[in-house]
């Protein structure tokens, strides 16, 4: 289970604190314009809604209220995700969101904001699976398939976790996108998706009862916003989500997109 759900107390503790108290010692940002890049492929953080489609989701309210409390204006572009860490590096955007899990070899390329959420690697398949029940009986049946994008947290687990550690095995099919993966395993083209459990129950959400996670958490990971090295952003995004955390705000957020919203409905 996702730990990004604080108790019914601690949300009305929060709501307690003095908002605007934090608000006054939070960075001014002059109004600037922050060019942010994301995927729009992630949901329930980012995503493009079937019914309007808009882009919504858990980092889109997010960064809306972080605009408003650091004062600085949202300038939102797309790009796949294996371009993105290095499109952030090479200062074409200002930042980066799209549930990016902060690891050491990425901080050689971008600077990392606190994290804001933190969720483990869960087993997506379809939801008439019975050959395999965990990450060692999947492993043992060499006809079964993965899918995965190429320089992702799923894709190391995949490979190191789950399967012989070759980073070649064609046991592991690549694709673009996550949502590419997630069609591939409906479509009966792989067996099974790796991927934390925020994106893992909202496909389930919104799959009408065609996809499942199956067996237990295989390890943790933070998300974090990016950013070119050395910008003078990072410190401004912390002390933002730290006020958003200490008001209860990402409380509220993880609420609403965790346990309220539905998709496809």
């Amino acid at each position: 289970m996702i730990r990004v759900l604080s108790s019914l107390a601690a949300l009305a503790a929060a709501a307690l604190l003095p908002a605007a108290a934090s608000a006054q010692a939070l960075p001014d940002l002059a109004g600037r314009t922050v060019v942010i890049v994301t995927e729009n492929a992630y949901p329930p953080l980012q995503f493009v809604d079937p019914k309007t489609g808009q882009a919504i989701g858990w980092e889109y309210d997010a960064m809306a209220e972080l605009s408003k409390r650091l004062n600085f204006k949202v300038e939102i572009q797309n790009t796949s995700w294996d371009a993105m860490i290095q499109s952030v590096s090479d200062k074409q955007y200002d930042m980066g969101m799209t549930g990016i899990t902060i690891r050491d070899d990425r901080k050689e390329k971008v600077d990392f904001s606190d994290p804001y959420m933190h969720s483990e690697m869960r087993m997506l398949v379809r939801a008439d699976e019975a050959r395999f029940k965990d990450e060692k009986e999947f492993g043992a049946q060499q006809s079964l398939l993965i899918a995965a994008q190429p320089g992702t947290t799923p894709f190391y687990v995949s490979v190191y976790d789950i399967l012989d550690g070759n980073e070649s095995n064609p046991r592991i099919k690549l694709f673009e996108t996550f949502g590419a993966t997630v069609q591939a395993l409906l479509a009966g083209d792989v067996d099974l998706v790796l991927t934390d459990g925020v994106a893992a129950n909202g496909y389930v959400d919104s799959s009408g009862g065609k996809l499942k996670v199956i067996g237990g958490p295989l390890g943790s990971e933070d998300f974090g916003f990016i950013f070119p090295k050395g910008s003078d952003l990072v410190a401004p995004m912390n002390a933002g989500i730290a006020a958003l955390k200490a008001d209860g705000t990402l409380d509220a957020l993880n609420k609403k997109w965790f346990l309220d919203y539905k998709m496809g409905q």
